[in-house]
Protein backbone atom coordinates (compact mmCIF):
# COMPACT_ATOMS: atom_id res chain seq x y z
CA UNK A 1 0.00 0.00 0.00
CA UNK A 2 2.77 2.43 0.70
CA UNK A 3 4.06 2.10 -2.65
CA UNK A 4 0.78 2.78 -3.96
CA UNK A 5 0.46 6.00 -2.04
CA UNK A 6 4.35 7.10 -2.69
CA UNK A 7 3.18 6.22 -6.53
CA UNK A 8 0.32 9.57 -5.96
CA UNK A 9 2.68 11.27 -3.68
CA UNK A 10 5.44 11.67 -6.24
CA UNK A 11 4.55 14.53 -8.60
CA UNK A 12 3.33 16.61 -5.87
CA UNK A 13 6.68 16.49 -4.33
CA UNK A 14 8.57 16.19 -7.87
CA UNK A 15 6.50 19.69 -8.60
CA UNK A 16 7.62 21.26 -4.87
CA UNK A 17 11.45 20.02 -5.30
CA UNK A 18 11.21 17.35 -2.26
CA UNK A 19 12.31 14.39 -1.48
CA UNK A 20 10.61 11.82 -0.23
CA UNK A 21 12.01 10.01 2.76
CA UNK A 22 9.61 7.52 4.19
CA UNK A 23 5.74 6.28 3.67
CA UNK A 24 4.31 4.46 6.46
CA UNK A 25 0.38 3.72 7.08
CA UNK A 26 0.00 2.14 10.46
CA UNK A 27 -1.69 1.89 13.83
CA UNK A 28 -5.16 -0.31 13.99
CA UNK A 29 -8.74 -0.39 15.09
CA UNK A 30 -10.64 2.02 13.61
CA UNK A 31 -8.57 4.43 12.26
CA UNK A 32 -5.14 4.35 10.54
CA UNK A 33 -2.06 6.94 10.55
CA UNK A 34 -0.77 7.75 7.30
CA UNK A 35 2.61 9.58 7.69
CA UNK A 36 4.45 11.36 5.16
CA UNK A 37 8.14 12.57 5.59
CA UNK A 38 9.53 14.62 3.01
CA UNK A 39 12.43 16.90 2.64
CA UNK A 40 14.99 18.65 0.80
CA UNK A 41 18.43 20.68 0.66
CA UNK A 42 18.13 23.86 2.97
CA UNK A 43 14.73 22.40 4.72
CA UNK A 44 11.10 22.81 4.17
CA UNK A 45 8.15 25.29 4.41
CA UNK A 46 5.03 24.80 6.31
CA UNK A 47 3.93 26.25 3.36
CA UNK A 48 5.09 23.11 1.32
CA UNK A 49 4.37 20.88 4.11
CA UNK A 50 0.77 22.15 3.80
CA UNK A 51 0.66 22.05 -0.18
CA UNK A 52 1.77 18.07 -0.09
CA UNK A 53 -0.68 17.30 2.49
CA UNK A 54 -3.61 18.74 0.75
CA UNK A 55 -2.38 17.79 -2.78
CA UNK A 56 -2.08 14.01 -1.12
CA UNK A 57 -5.58 14.53 0.42
CA UNK A 58 -7.13 14.89 -2.66
CA UNK A 59 -5.42 12.19 -4.35
CA UNK A 60 -6.05 9.99 -1.91
CA UNK A 61 -9.59 10.86 -1.51
CA UNK A 62 -9.88 10.86 -5.88
CA UNK A 63 -8.72 6.64 -5.26
CA UNK A 64 -9.74 6.00 -1.71
CA UNK A 65 -6.92 3.10 -1.03
CA UNK A 66 -7.61 3.38 2.78
CA UNK A 67 -11.28 1.76 3.45
CA UNK A 68 -12.40 4.21 6.63
CA UNK A 69 -11.01 7.12 8.37
CA UNK A 70 -7.37 7.75 8.72
CA UNK A 71 -4.66 10.50 9.85
CA UNK A 72 -2.14 12.29 7.34
CA UNK A 73 0.63 13.55 8.93
CA UNK A 74 3.38 15.21 6.94
CA UNK A 75 6.32 16.25 8.63
CA UNK A 76 9.95 17.09 7.55
CA UNK A 77 12.54 14.96 9.65
CA UNK A 78 14.07 16.43 13.15
CA UNK A 79 17.34 16.32 14.21
CA UNK A 80 17.40 12.52 15.20
CA UNK A 81 16.96 11.67 11.28
CA UNK A 82 19.35 8.58 11.05
CA UNK A 83 21.29 9.76 7.89
CA UNK A 84 21.80 6.41 5.86
CA UNK A 85 22.00 6.56 1.64
CA UNK A 86 24.16 8.67 0.11
CA UNK A 87 21.56 10.93 -1.02
CA UNK A 88 20.97 11.85 2.40
CA UNK A 89 24.66 12.72 2.88
CA UNK A 90 24.22 15.19 -0.10
CA UNK A 91 20.95 16.40 1.17
CA UNK A 92 22.81 17.81 4.50
CA UNK A 93 25.79 18.43 3.08
CA UNK A 94 27.95 20.95 5.12
CA UNK A 95 26.00 20.43 7.99
CA UNK A 96 26.76 19.08 11.49
CA UNK A 97 26.65 15.62 12.29
CA UNK A 98 26.90 13.24 14.83
CA UNK A 99 28.59 9.59 14.56
CA UNK A 100 27.85 6.93 16.47
CA UNK A 101 29.84 4.00 15.89
CA UNK A 102 29.78 0.11 16.37
CA UNK A 103 32.67 0.34 18.93
CA UNK A 104 30.76 2.66 21.32
CA UNK A 105 33.02 5.87 20.70
CA UNK A 106 31.36 8.55 18.67
CA UNK A 107 32.57 11.93 16.65
CA UNK A 108 31.48 15.03 15.56
CA UNK A 109 31.89 16.80 12.69
CA UNK A 110 30.59 19.08 9.30
CA UNK A 111 29.54 16.45 6.72
CA UNK A 112 31.44 16.85 3.78
CA UNK A 113 29.13 14.74 1.26
CA UNK A 114 29.23 11.05 0.32
CA UNK A 115 32.44 9.95 -1.18
CA UNK A 116 31.43 8.44 -4.67
CA UNK A 117 33.71 5.42 -5.47
CA UNK A 118 34.19 4.72 -9.13
CA UNK A 119 34.05 1.09 -8.75
CA UNK A 120 30.33 0.80 -6.88
CA UNK A 121 27.39 3.72 -7.41
CA UNK A 122 25.05 1.82 -4.92
CA UNK A 123 23.94 2.77 -1.62
CA UNK A 124 25.22 -1.04 -0.54
CA UNK A 125 28.41 0.68 1.73
CA UNK A 126 27.67 4.34 1.51
CA UNK A 127 31.31 6.16 2.69
CA UNK A 128 31.07 9.77 3.50
CA UNK A 129 33.94 12.40 4.64
CA UNK A 130 33.61 13.92 8.40
CA UNK A 131 35.83 17.23 8.66
CA UNK A 132 36.53 17.16 12.18
CA UNK A 133 37.41 20.55 13.52
CA UNK A 134 40.00 20.79 16.42
CA UNK A 135 40.59 23.84 18.83
CA UNK A 136 43.47 25.46 16.15
CA UNK A 137 41.99 25.61 12.69
CA UNK A 138 45.21 24.13 11.32
CA UNK A 139 44.31 20.64 13.45
CA UNK A 140 41.35 20.40 11.50
CA UNK A 141 41.38 17.04 9.72
CA UNK A 142 39.03 14.76 7.21
CA UNK A 143 38.02 10.93 8.11
CA UNK A 144 36.39 8.95 5.39
CA UNK A 145 33.70 6.68 7.37
CA UNK A 146 32.42 3.80 6.30
CA UNK A 147 28.53 2.92 7.10
CA UNK A 148 29.72 -0.20 7.83
CA UNK A 149 31.56 1.16 10.84
CA UNK A 150 28.60 2.94 12.26
CA UNK A 151 25.45 2.38 14.64
CA UNK A 152 24.15 6.23 13.82
CA UNK A 153 24.53 9.18 12.16
CA UNK A 154 22.35 12.00 12.83
CA UNK A 155 22.43 15.88 12.43
CA UNK A 156 23.60 17.85 15.46
CA UNK A 157 24.13 21.63 16.81
CA UNK A 158 27.54 22.74 16.27
CA UNK A 159 26.79 24.81 19.87
CA UNK A 160 30.56 26.47 19.18
CA UNK A 161 29.48 27.96 15.84
CA UNK A 162 25.82 28.73 17.82
CA UNK A 163 27.56 30.94 20.38
CA UNK A 164 29.75 32.76 17.83
CA UNK A 165 26.72 33.47 16.10
CA UNK A 166 24.70 34.89 19.06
Amino acid sequence: MESEIESLLQPITDELGLDILKVTLGGGGRRQTLKVVVDRVGGVSADSLTRVSRGLALQMDAEDLIKGAYQLEVTSPGLDWPLQSAADFTRYQDEWIKVSFLTGTSWEGRNLGPVQRADDDSDTDVCFRLLIEEKKARDNHEEVISMAEVQKVVRAINWSEVSRHS
